[in-house]
Order: structure tokens, then sequence, then C-alpha cells
């Protein structure tokens, strides 16, 4: 813990939860339902990625999923019932500080604070399933509603996780002009949370995260509904461009590190790609033995001057 503690020093948020276990997730309903996002009248320059307007639309989504819960808890995920559970305790704490955040009651303000990006520093350290429990734990709040998109366009696997195949998604809206938001939204049995998956691959996934189309997406997601939360399930940051290009979009990153492998090293490589001024948060993953008592002495610390404080989140 103490070298993941040194690579976050200097970061404006620095909270560290372990995690034991790593597995997928799966959506909800989300207020995305049946909505997208507002006109842009503006005339997109000529290029292989067409800028397209993203226009308004009241009609509903055009897929709905019924997940299988059964399934997903016996993949070792957060199902929502009324049954209180370890992984349910481990991200009702994980997400305090992130609400905290978009309520801007946190320690500081941050712009487009709805938007939270879960990553990594290499593949195989546990961010889908970090994503995808993430929204289904923000999901049971009251006056919440969650979209979860798939924003892992090289390596798509939120729906795999969550137990259905997707057809379009991300990607399409990006370049197609005729399609709205709402088409490729995937409505689910879960009531406040929507799945918006990543959708067909291309070969310039890059320039479509960095584009203009995804710059007006995301800011009207942060805008246009205010109890709504969008998680991003991200590339790895050490993996490919694609990652730090989105990060830059968001108002905070969550970067899920697995416990007793990730080195100082890589996490401090990954966090040099992060804009400095942004909310950083570290999740461990992967953690060993069981959180006891312990667990809940959690907490993180936030210092305004961005100096290193001392978590209370421990791993054994």
């Amino acid at each position: 813990m103490d070298s993941i503690e040194k690579a976050m020093r200097g970061r404006p948020l620095g909270w560290v939860t372990p995690l034991a276990v790593n597995a997928p997730v799966r959506p909800t309903k989300s207020d995305m339902t049946g909505k997208a996002v507002a006109d842009v009248e503006e005339e997109a320059p000529p290029s292989e990625v067409a800028e397209k307007p993203v226009t308004a639309v009241v009609k509903r989504t055009q897929r709905s999923v019924m997940l299988d819960f059964q399934q997903i808890q016996a993949a070792g995920l957060l199902v929502p019932d009324t049954r209180r559970s370890r992984i349910k305790e481990e991200y009702r704490h994980i997400k305090r500080p992130l609400l905290m955040n978009v309520d801007g009651k946190g320690a500081m303000v941050a712009e487009h604070a709805s938007l939270i990006v879960v990553t990594s520093t290499r593949p195989g350290e546990g961010k889908t399933f970090t994503a995808c429990n993430l929204a289904l734990s923000i999901a049971t709040e009251r006056n919440r509603t969650v979209l979860l998109v798939d924003a892992d366009i090289i390596k798509p696997t939120v729906a795999k996780m969550l137990g259905f195949e997707a057809e379009r998604g991300l990607v399409d809206f990006l370049v197609d002009d005729q399609l709205d938001l709402a088409d490729v939204l995937v409505d689910t049995n879960v009531p406040s949370l929507t799945i918006l998956p990543a959708g067909s691959r291309h070969h310039l996934s890059t320039e479509l995260l960095a584009g203009e189309n995804m710059r007006r997406l995301a800011t009207e997601m942060s805008r246009r509904y205010p109890d709504r939360v969008v998680i991003f399930d991200s590339p790895p940051l050490l993996a490919t461009t694609e990652a730090s290009v989105l990060a830059r979009l968001m108002g905070q990153v969550v970067m899920v590190v697995e416990a007793e492998r990730t080195q100082q090293s890589q996490v401090k490589e990954a966090l040099a790609l992060l804009d400095p001024n942004q909310i950083v948060g570290c999740v461990l993953n992967k953690a060993r033995g069981f959180l006891g008592l312990d667990y809940y002495g959690y907490g993180y610390d936030v210092r305004e001057d961005g100096g290193e404080g001392e978590s209370g989140a421990k791993s054994r």
C-alpha cells in the first residue's frame, strides 16, 4: 500500500480502497432512456471521421435486456436486492467520495464531476468489474440515475460481463449521422441504469474519442440531467492512447490497481498521462485475505494543497 500511496502523491484526491475479488458487473436503466443530446448547428469539417451534430430526440431506447441476476451473483457481482453483502459494502465506500464530488461537496470543485472514468495501468486489473459494480451501486441511490458507457472500444467487455450481446453502440453513434443516441442505448431490468455499449470496431478509435463529436456528447451528458452519473469503462492507460484522450473529458478518474502485482513505477507512469488538476482516486483490487472489521476503518484523505496524506484503507 505504501508504494501506491507514494505514487498518488500530489493528486487532488488520494483515497485507496481494497477489494478482495475481481469479476464482471451488470447494467441498469438510466435517465438517458428515450433522450439524446442537444442541437448543435455547427457545420463539421470534412475528414475521414466526419463530425456529426448531436441532435435531440424524444423517442425511447430501441432495445432492452433482462439481466440474469443469478448468473451475475454467481460471478461474484453486486445484485440489486435487499440483502447485505460484502461487495455491496465495499462499493458503498468507493462511491461515496465520488458522489460528494458530483454534488460539489468535496474538497475541490471539478468541472463535469458527474463524468467518471474507470481505468487501470494495464489489462487484467479489474477496471471493467469496478466500472460495472460502481454503476450498479450508484443505481441503488435515491434520486440518481446511471449511464454505463463501454468506452473500451478496442476490447469491449461490459456487455459480455453482464450477459448480453450488443450490436450498435458508442462507435456507431459517433460515425453515423443517421443514428440518434436513443438508437444505441440499452435499457435493462434495473430501474435506474442504462447501458451504452461500445458498438462496432473502428480503425480510428483514438480519433473518434478525441473528436468533436465525443466532446459534445460528453459535455451534454454532464449537463442535461442533474441526477445522472455517467460511468465510463476505459481502456488501460499504459496499453492504449484512447484512455488518456478519454480521461481529459472526464471530471473524475478512478484508477484500479491490482494488489501485489501493479508496480509503483507503472502507477506513476499512468498518472503522468492524466491532467494533474483532475480528481483521481485509487481502488486496490484483488486484495488477499478477508477484510473484516478493519475494513470499516476505510478512509480517504483529501488535501487541497495537493500534499500527501495517509489513507485509512489497509490490505493484508
